[in-house]
């Protein structure tokens, strides 16, 4: 497994402008976003901000790999995110969704 430190990630900033308070950081190599995420109908609104506050993208997301998932339950965004899907994971399963709508 690779040492952590040789790679050069971005420590989560301070929220700014109008990211929402249970957003979630997901640090990179030399960037990272964060990720919004709200039940819309039995799909789910995923917005992306820049670290200074700035909507990268926004859509509506499925679910594609039918593992389940609860968003009262505790969840975290990892890698590969970005704006076209995004991997979480919750009870050490990787829940696959990709965006299906632009708002």
């Amino acid at each position: 497994m690779p040492n952590k430190s040789m790679y050069n990630t971005l420590e989560e900033p301070i929220r700014l402008g109008d990211i929402p308070k249970n957003s979630q950081w997901l640090s990179g190599e030399g960037a990272g976003s964060w990720f919004h995420l709200s039940e819309l109908q039995e799909k789910f609104l995923i917005t992306r901000y820049s670290p200074q506050g700035k909507i990268e993208c926004s859509g509506v997301f499925q679910i594609v790999n039918k593992i389940p998932f609860d968003i009262n339950l505790l969840y975290h965004f990892t890698h590969l995110s970005h704006c076209k899907s995004v991997h979480i994971i919750q009870k050490e399963k990787v829940v696959k969704m990709e965006r299906i709508i632009l708002p």
